[in-house]
């Protein structure tokens, strides 16, 4: 996998699983705080077959998780959740997890929800070609609504 400039850790992106719950939990906690998923969701996500799940990890630390699965008849990619340790954002992890849960998904749509108040998330998915397709009201705590992001997937 290709890592961002020099000034960068070296992180590899490996496959997750159960073994990486209190790291992935970590994160989540540390990324959403009153919004991370429970412990139950947490251990689906990396157990339940067809989902992808993917960690980037400098060093022997975690630093990344991103989640993804495919719903419906259409055969739609969400990602379901993304963070990233505070001590590695900027540094290119989060586009590099993005990616990579793209190509493993293989869909011809792709689609992820951000809270509206998390600008540099969103600034990173229209980078990505993501736009705002819905609006689903009072999704996150605090009554924050969530933006429905999609991105067609040329192949």
């Amino acid at each position: 996998m290709n890592n961002p400039p020099s000034s960068v850790p070296k992180f590899e992106i490996l496959e997750a699983s159960w073994r990486d719950l209190g790291g992935v939990r970590r994160i989540e906690q540390e990324c959403f705080g009153s919004d991370a998923w429970p412990l139950l969701d947490i251990l689906a996500a990396l157990s339940l077959p067809g989902n992808v799940r993917l960690k980037a990890v400098v060093g022997n630390e975690l630093a990344g998780f991103v989640g993804g699965e495919i719903k419906g008849s259409e055969r739609i990619g969400w990602i379901t959740t993304i963070g990233v340790a505070n001590a590695y954002r900027r540094m290119g992890i989060g586009a590099a997890i993005l990616a990579a849960c793209e190509k493993q998904l293989a869909t011809h749509k792709m689609r992820l929800c951000v809270r509206q108040s998390n600008i540099s998330a969103l600034f990173m998915y229209w980078k990505f070609g993501y736009h705002q397709v819905d609006v689903w009201k009072n999704y996150y705590l605090g009554n924050e609504d969530a933006l429905v992001f999609e991105k067609e997937v040329i192949q």
